[in-house]
């Protein structure tokens, strides 16, 4: 069984570039309208996370809170290292210096040529050198197939060539952050496929943190996490890798061997991670069956009692499973399970687990299979 501590505890001891606690937002005067409820995510250094969910349900609003492009109202957001709440306008003009942000509208300036727009936004961060104001606008552009287009102005570029000048002007300064509105739009396959390699390029090689609105597949097939809201509110944050992880994990199980990906997918979804200290019982012998355990980090006894002589059975170690019998069967926990060390599982409630039995004929084949040779 592969190590698989480094992918539930990837951000131990690693600080958030931008954390929101209870941020809440309304929008109106006289009759006010809230649009964002409690809202607690964090993101950190070298992810790109995508952001999806219906019209009107906080994404961009969202998203120029983080920017300071929009005065926090109520709760808490920090952004590389600095508190949003009462910040002042002139910190608040530093803080988007380090920031690079991409519209749905291009805003360039029309008088201006490509290179010219893309080397303005450099005029905002001090200490470029004459070599780095010529260089690095076409370097930018030329990553995203428009090196022959710096000499032409707005008027002669298609929508995609602006927006992708639009998106070498976010990038040029190479932010800490990047907050994307929809970047990918306007663009064709190529165009879109380029994009979304030179953000994975940030994350991976500079440690660039990335948010992004989009619901493009292309965007969505390079992210490491999906927060989805809904009516103003984070609905699902699932780590990808995360997700991957214990549906592998999940496929190991007999009963879930043969289930389909989507299945797997929305068991992972609803799983919760439950910390064990040494010698605490996960599951008691004789108590009531209610979830369903994937051991992620440490070991486990599963131990049985008769009268008063106590058998250890098996060794639960990361990746082994217990407790479908009880839930399976209706009946109370034959044996207990023990942390030997301290212990990280990933737990599934019975109804969860249940609905998944009901939605799965392969599934329910098993079950059949396990309960002949448990009997």
């Amino acid at each position: 069984m592969a190590d698989l501590d480094p992918v539930f505890h990837k951000h131990r001891g690693v600080e958030p570039v931008i954390r929101a606690r209870g941020v809440c937002h309304w929008f109106g005067t006289s009759r006010r309208t809230q649009v964002l409820h409690d809202v607690d995510v964090a993101l950190y250094p070298g992810e790109v996370v995508i952001l999806t969910g219906p019209s009107g349900s906080g994404k961009t609003t969202l998203l120029t809170l983080i920017g300071a492009l929009r005065a926090l109202e109520q709760g808490q957001l920090q952004v590389l290292g600095r508190e949003l709440g009462g910040l002042a306008a002139p910190a608040a003009v530093l803080l988007r210096r380090e920031i690079g942000f991409i519209f749905q509208h291009h805003n360039l300036i029309d008088a201006l040529t490509a290179g010219d727009n893309v080397r303005l936004a450099m005029q905002l961060k001090p200490g470029y050198s004459a070599a780095d104001y010529r260089q690095r606008p076409l370097a930018v552009l030329r990553d995203l197939g428009l090196e022959a287009y710096a000499q032409a102005k707005p008027g002669r570029l298609s929508g995609g060539q602006r927006q992708r000048v639009a998106i070498a002007r976010a990038l040029v300064n190479q932010p800490r952050v990047v907050l994307a509105d929809e970047p990918t739009a306007a663009l064709d396959e190529e165009s879109g496929r380029h994009v979304v390699q030179l953000l994975q390029q940030l994350a991976d090689e500079r440690g660039c943190t990335v948010l992004i609105v989009t619901h493009d597949a292309r965007v969505i097939a390079a992210a490491n996490r999906i927060v989805n809201m809904v009516d103003g509110r984070v609905a699902s944050d699932v780590d990808i890798e995360q997700r991957e992880a214990v549906c592998g994990l999940l496929r190991q199980c007999q009963v879930f061997s043969d289930s389909s990906p989507s299945l797997l997918a929305d068991v992972a979804s609803h799983m919760q991670p439950e910390m064990f200290a040494t010698g605490q019982d996960i599951v008691t012998q004789g108590a009531a069956g209610d979830r369903f355990y994937v051991l992620i980090q440490g070991q486990c006894d599963v131990l049985q009692q008769r009268g008063a002589e106590i058998t250890r059975l098996a060794r639960v170690a990361p990746g082994g499973f217990f407790g479908e019998l009880a839930l399976l069967h209706d009946a109370p926990r034959a044996a207990t399970v023990r942390a030997v060390e301290p212990a990280h599982a990933l737990s599934l409630a019975k109804h969860h687990f249940l609905r998944a039995v009901s939605a799965d004929a392969n599934l329910r084949r098993h079950l059949r299979q396990v309960a002949v040779s448990s009997g």
